[in-house]
C-alpha cells in the first residue's frame, strides 16, 4: 500500500466510525491552512488527513482500501475488475479455449452492445463489431477538497488510473505476430446466429473469436484482453462556488474508444471537506467571530477574513453575543444565477482569563449599568 491511511489518522484497524471521526477532527484543527497560513506542511497534511477520512468514514470505501490500498480510489479503478483481472492473468490459454476474453471487464460497454449483440444480423456479409468504432466508457471518479477551495475555485493535479486500448494488438486480444485464422464458429462475422426457425431469429456475440471473427494467440501485452490499464497525471479544473456532490467533467479522460472510437469521458464527483471555521448552507456562509468586551460594549473595527481577502467589519455599540451581522453578496457563488450568496456573522462576546483586581472591580462597575434581571424570563 503507498499510503497507510490508519497511521495518518493514528487509529487501528479496528477503530469504529465514531473513533475515526474524532481522529479526523481532531488533526483537521491542528493541521488546517486557515489556522497555519502560508505553512506548506500543513497545507499537504491536511490534504492527507482528508483523503484518509474520506476513505475509512465510508464502510464500503474502507472495504476497498483494506483489500487494494490507495491504489483503489484512483480514477478509473473498479474493484469487480481487479478482481477479475487477476483472475484472468493466472487463466491458462489453448488454442481451444471456447470462453469469452472480455468476461473480466464485463461483456458490455454500453446499451447499444446489448442491443447489437441480441437483435443484429447474423450474416457474414456484416462487419464485426470489433471493426466498428465506438465511444470509450465513461468513468466516475471522487475527490475531496477543503472548503476555501471550493469557494475560491481550484486547480491541481491528479494521477487516474484507467484503461485503454492495447497498443499491440489495438483491441482484438490476439498476438499480431502469430498466425491469425478466421474463426470456424461465426465463419468471420463475429457473430453466431441465434434461435433460427422461430418467431425472432437474432444473433449474439461469438463466444470463440470475442466477436472479433479471427482465431490467434492471445496478445502477450494485454493477456488477449485488448486493454491495458494505465496511469497519468492530468491537470484538473475546479470553479468556484461548487458545491457538495457536484460534478466535474473532464472530457477525454474515461476509457478509451473501441477502433478509432472517441475516448469516454472522467466525472469526477466532488466531496468537500469540513471546515473548522466557515459553514456553507446554500449559497451562504456562516462564521462566528469572538469580540472584546469593550468591542461589545463601544463597538469598534476589526479585520475580517473572507473569501476575497479581508473587509472592515463595522461592530456597533452595545451589540450583545450571538447579534448576527449580514455582509451582503459575500457568499459563494452561484453557477446558476451568478449571483453570490450573504456571509454572516455570529458576534460571540469573548470574557477575559484574568485574576487582575482592577479588571474585577470594573466588571462591577459594570454590574451596576444592569437596571433589570436579565433572567427574570428565564423559566421552564
Amino acid at each position: 500500500m503507498a499510503k497507510d491511511y490508519y497511521e495518518i489518522l493514528g487509529i487501528s484497524k479496528s477503530a469504529t466510525q465514531d473513533e475515526i471521526k474524532k481522529a479526523y477532527r481532531k488533526l483537521a484543527r491542528k493541521w488546517h491552512p486557515d489556522i497555519n497560513p502560508g505553512n506548506k506542511e500543513s497545507e499537504s497534511k491536511f490534504k492527507e488527513i482528508s483523503e484518509a477520512y474520506e476513505a475509512l468514514s465510508n464502510e464500503e470505501k474502507r472495504k476497498t482500501y483494506d483489500e487494494f490500498g490507495s491504489d483503489g480510489f484512483k480514477a478509473g479503478f473498479d474493484a469487480e475488475k481487479a478482481r477479475q483481472y487477476k483472475d484472468w492473468q493466472s487463466y491458462n490459454f489453448s488454442e481451444n479455449n471456447n470462453s469469452e476474453g472480455w468476461h473480466g471487464f464485463g461483456k458490455y460497454q454500453s446499451y447499444d452492445d446489448i442491443f447489437n449483440d441480441i437483435f443484429s444480423s447474423g450474416s457474414k456479409e456484416r462487419k464485426s463489431e470489433y471493426e466498428h468504432s465506438r465511444k470509450g466508457r465513461d468513468i466516475e471518479h471522487d475527490i475531496t477538497i477543503d472548503l476555501m477551495a471550493s469557494l475560491q475555485g481550484t486547480e491541481n493535479d491528479l494521477s487516474i488510473q484507467r484503461m485503454v486500448e492495447c497498443a499491440d494488438c489495438k483491441g482484438t486480444g490476439i498476438d499480431t505476430s502469430g498466425s491469425i485464422e478466421t474463426c470456424p464458429s461465426c465463419g468471420g462475422s463475429g457473430k453466431i446466429n441465434i434461435g433460427k426457425g422461430t418467431p425472432l431469429a437474432f444473433s449474439k456475440t461469438c463466444n470463440n473469436c470475442l466477436g472479433t471473427g479471427k482465431k490467434g494467440r492471445p496478445c502477450t501485452k494485454c493477456n488477449g484482453i485488448g486493454k491495458q490499464s494505465i496511469t497519468e497525471t492530468i491537470r484538473i479544473k475546479i470553479p468556484a462556488g461548487i458545491k457538495e456532490g457536484a460534478k466535474v467533467r473532464v472530457e477525454g479522460k474515461g476509457e478509451s474508444g473501441r477502433h478509432g472510437g472517441l475516448n469516454g469521458d472522467l466525472y469526477l464527483i466532488i466531496h468537500i471537506a469540513p471546515h473548522p471555521l466557515i459553514k456553507r448552507e446554500n449559497d451562504n456562509l456562516y462564521m462566528d467571530v469572538p469580540i472584546t468586551v469593550y468591542e461589545a460594549i463601544a463597538g469598534g473595527n476589526i479585520e475580517l477574513p473572507i473569501i476575497d481577502g479581508f473587509v472592515n467589519l463595522k461592530i456597533p455599540p452595545k451589540s450583545q453575543s450571538g447579534s448576527i451581522l449580514k455582509l451582503r453578496g459575500k457568499g459563494a457563488l452561484n453557477h446558476k444565477t451568478k449571483q453570490r450568496g450573504d456571509f454572516f456573522v455570529k458576534l460571540i462576546v469573548k470574557i477575559p482569563q484574568t485574576d487582575d483586581l482592577e479588571i474585577i472591580e470594573a466588571a462591577k462597575k459594570i454590574q451596576k449599568a444592569y437596571t433589570t434581571d436579565i433572567r427574570e424570563n428565564l423559566k421552564l
